[in-house]
């Protein structure tokens, strides 16, 4: 299974980009349709508002999405994400200019 380096938002309970926030590793499926992220199984579904996974469990939506140099990762608010530790070194080379492990190629 691919793993990469995300951003992943709660968004069920909360106003437009205020949820809570990771910079996460993510095991995704070889469809992207299934998502392993902090012990929970992320369901790919279209058509939900602001959100684009959600917990199979739980029923939770979330956003998932590659993280963005600028740290500019919502789009409305200035929410500032959690970095998992076993991600912070990966992410801050990524920060200064380095590919994101798996991404070399864009």
């Amino acid at each position: 299974m691919p793993e990469r380096i995300m951003f992943v938002q709660l968004k069920t309970g909360h106003n437009t980009d205020q949820g809570p926030c990771w910079i996460s590793w993510v095991r995704l499926s070889k469809t992207w349709q299934t998502a392993y992220w902090h012990g929970k199984t992320l369901r790919r579904w279209t058509g939900m508002f602001d959100a684009n996974f959600f917990d199979a469990e739980t029923h939770e939506d979330y956003w998932l999405s590659g993280p963005h140099r600028d740290r500019r990762d919502t789009r409305y608010s200035s929410v500032v994400p959690e970095v998992d530790e076993d991600a912070r070194r990966d992410y801050e080379s990524f920060l200064s200019g380095e590919p994101l492990p798996g991404r070399e190629q864009g």
